[in-house]
């Protein structure tokens, strides 16, 4: 038998064992994303920023995250994915240390950033070594629906470990929390994750200029569409986007002229990777656009404490928890395409019943939407990683996953923008035509842009001229919110139909023979089960 014909070689308990480890920085990560949905609050409190800076506090970490994945993914196959891991994880770890001690506005907003470029290195980093180590098919998907899970989890409990670390102490423990994470995975990485890089012959020089022009490129393209999001479409915002993409199609030609690229040209020429990385986008538009929604629902409607929304919202990372390493299964007799369709369909019901959604508590309708919604996506996400992951090469598996991820911020941003528009316009319809008489004018004009500035400035009002205006308040934030999960169900029903249309002539990954099916299908089984609950 040739070596062309030799199987790959079966990753074995120490390469499941290392996955489990690289979940953790992983979790931490897209935590961060999310932990501030309810730390804010007790920050502004305690270093009182202005507006300004409060805003660079939520962005900060995910500007810098999402403009240095490209440069950290290929940084990563020059020196070793396991080295950069270990660097990033040691700037992570230190970075949410100076966090949680931060006395002052500009110190947090500076340790966001360096988190942020920590987490840039962690990201393509876990996701590259898992493609290194697993190179069966079917036991790299069940890897990738490992990592899936981790990060689709990842970003649902950011919320709940901010909700219920800040019931019981100050909102530094949100960063804290962090570092004995960090200490454990500096300990265990090296035990049990292989190192892997570049041969010196392939690896050629880092171009600093493709490096800067992905940072500048993605950093003008995020911004443009947070500050849309957040005041309107305007010149400057319009200018950022187009200079946006301005530098990234001169950074995708640039790549054409390269012997060592940071991005394989041919990626760009393959319609499986670029109708894959469409759906990825259209996957983070909907999860990460609407999260803020149900967030603010919780807290602002229906006037949950931080903790009881925090219990609230674990339904939905438990279920995908235990319904996602079952995608792998189903994925060795369906095409992909089909299994990414009908996790956008179950996205799609999610938003459904969210429209149903009103100003009275009713947790099942909550909860059946946020797990719609969830599951849904990381059933899509499980399936899509392994589709951009496998069509690179392995010894460029640190670029591509960086790539993906980096189309996934792009996504997440895009969704905030578009539907957070969609929200803020439908919000100030329904204020004016329900505006009430017997509250100043100057509140009522105040109230009008959010439900959080209209809680802010009924605490200032007499009881009956607050309740008056908080109700009108919550009543058009819920008519944002059905309009909002209304444009996140049409989008994921086009990404479904997309999907098919582009993807279905990709076929399972083939079936094992019959006389070892059913063995090791239990292997699997174990392996991702093992995985998942270390």
């Amino acid at each position: 038998m040739t070596h062309a014909t030799q199987p790959p070689r079966l990753a074995g308990r120490r390469e499941w064992t290392g996955l489990a480890v690289l979940v953790l920085p992983l979790l931490l990560v897209s935590m961060d994303m999310t932990v501030l949905y309810f730390a804010i609050p007790a920050i502004s409190a305690a270093l009182a920023p202005s507006g300004t800076e409060q805003l660079w506090i939520i962005d900060m970490y995910g500007f810098v995250l999402a403009g240095l994945l490209i440069t950290m993914g290929n940084i990563g196959d020059r020196i070793g994915r396991r080295t950069l891991l270990l660097i990033g994880s040691t700037v992570f770890g230190l970075a949410s240390v100076a966090a949680a001690f931060a006395t002052d506005p500009t110190t947090l907003i500076t340790a966001r950033a360096i988190q942020g470029i920590g987490g840039a290195t962690l990201m393509p980093s876990t996701l590259a070594l898992v493609r290194s180590m697993f190179h069966d098919d079917k036991q790299r998907r069940s890897a990738i629906a490992v990592w899936s899970t981790g990060l689709s989890v990842g970003a649902a409990l950011g919320p709940i470990v901010s909700g219920v670390l800040l019931q019981f102490f100050p909102w530094g423990s949100v960063f804290l929390i962090n570092a004995p994470v960090m200490v454990l995975l500096l300990i265990l990485v090296p035990a049990l994750v292989p190192e892997y890089r570049l041969p010196r012959g392939q690896a050629g020089r880092f171009d600093l200029a493709s490096g800067l022009l992905s940072l500048a490129g993605v950093l003008a393209i995020i911004w443009g569409l947070k500050e849309t999001a957040v005041n309107g479409f305007s010149a400057l915002p319009a200018a950022a986007l187009a200079a946006g993409l301005a530098l990234g199609y001169v950074f995708v030609r640039r790549q054409k002229t390269l012997s060592h690229p940071m991005i394989d040209p041919q990626l760009f020429r393959n319609r499986d990777f670029g109708a894959s990385m469409t759906v990825s986008v259209a996957c983070s538009f909907c999860l990460i656009g609407f999260g803020v929604f149900t967030t603010q629902y919780l807290m602002e409607v229906l006037r949950m404490s931080t903790l009881e929304a925090a219990l609230w919202t674990m339904a939905s990372p438990v279920v995908v928890t235990l319904v996602v390493p079952f995608v792998t299964i189903i994925a060795r007799t369906v095409r992909p395409a089909y299994i990414i369709a009908a996790g956008f369909l179950v996205a799609a019901v999610g938003f459904v019943v969210m429209t149903q959604l009103e100003v009275a508590r009713s947790m099942v309708t909550v909860m059946g939407g946020a797990i719609g919604i969830g599951l849904g996506i990381a059933i899509v996400l499980t399936c899509i990683t392994d589709l951009v992951v496998a069509a690179a090469p392995a010894e460029r598996a640190g670029a591509a996953s960086a790539l993906l991820e980096t189309g996934q911020e792009l996504g997440g941003a895009l969704g905030i923008a578009i539907l957070g528009s969609i929200g803020a316009a439908v919000y100030a319809v329904t204020f004016d035509a329900h505006t009430p008489h017997d509250v100043p004018a100057a509140a009522v004009q105040a109230s009008r842009q959010t439900l959080a500035t209209a809680s802010t400035v009924a605490h200032g009002l007499p009881r009956a001229q607050a309740d008056s205006l908080l109700a009108v308040a919550r009543e058009a934030f819920t008519s944002s919110l059905h309009y909002s999960a209304i444009a996140g169900g049409v989008v994921a029903v086009g990404a479904a139909v997309f999907t098919i249309a582009l993807l279905r002539r990709i076929k399972p990954t083939p079936p094992t023979p019959k006389d070892n099916n059913k063995t090791e299908e239990k292997e699997d089984k174990t392996e991702v089960f093992e995985a998942v609950t270390a």
